[in-house]
């Protein structure tokens, strides 16, 4: 039995990571302005490591892009899966070469290029996408805050997000 509305859990879920740095930090401010010495510094230390903590909570709740989209997202051990009712895919994270936003469709895709096999297109709602920002942003030289600000824009078509250095995405179009 729950003493919350569903919504209001869902809402505390979604928020949780904000709000548990947000208390690291408010933590780590009270022990540095009550005390002195090492103390002081070990409170400026679990307040930096809150607003570190802070920051990245603030990404992932801005790449969340809602759910009840078609299909389910599995990550396990590099390998990113998408099981829909039409198509799917698996792959390799350190096989991949470019990953493209592709607002086209209803709702929006990533595509996740790999050599020798079809883009691997994910819906951004589907179950489970939420897992892709850790994915994405362990990505070399990946422009985390490019990729937030392009999920906010609604302009139809591809971009290109990141491209993994070296290869070349002759077979991506890009509008």
């Amino acid at each position: 039995m729950s003493y919350l509305r569903p919504a209001a859990a869902k809402t505390l879920a979604r928020w949780s990571g904000v709000l548990l740095s947000l208390a690291i930090l408010g933590l780590g401010l009270w022990i540095a302005l009550r005390t002195f010495g090492i103390t002081f510094w070990l409170g400026v230390s679990i307040a930096l490591a809150g607003a570190l903590s802070l920051v990245a909570a603030l990404q992932r709740v801005r790449f969340a892009a809602g759910t009840g989209g078609p299909g389910m997202v599995e990550i396990d051990e590099g390998a990113i899966g998408y099981f829909g009712p039409l198509s799917g895919g698996v792959v390799s994270r350190s096989e991949m070469t470019a990953l493209v936003l592709d607002r086209t469709g209803k709702p929006a895709h990533w595509a996740l290029s790999q050599p020798g096999q079809e883009d691997v297109m994910i819906p951004m709602t589907a179950k489970g996408a939420d897992a892709l920002f850790d994915v994405f942003a362990a990505l070399p030289g990946m422009r985390t805050e490019q990729m937030l600000g392009e999920m906010r824009r609604t302009a139809p078509g591809r971009v290109l997000l990141w491209q993994k250095p070296g290869t070349q995405a002759a077979h991506l179009r890009l509008m």
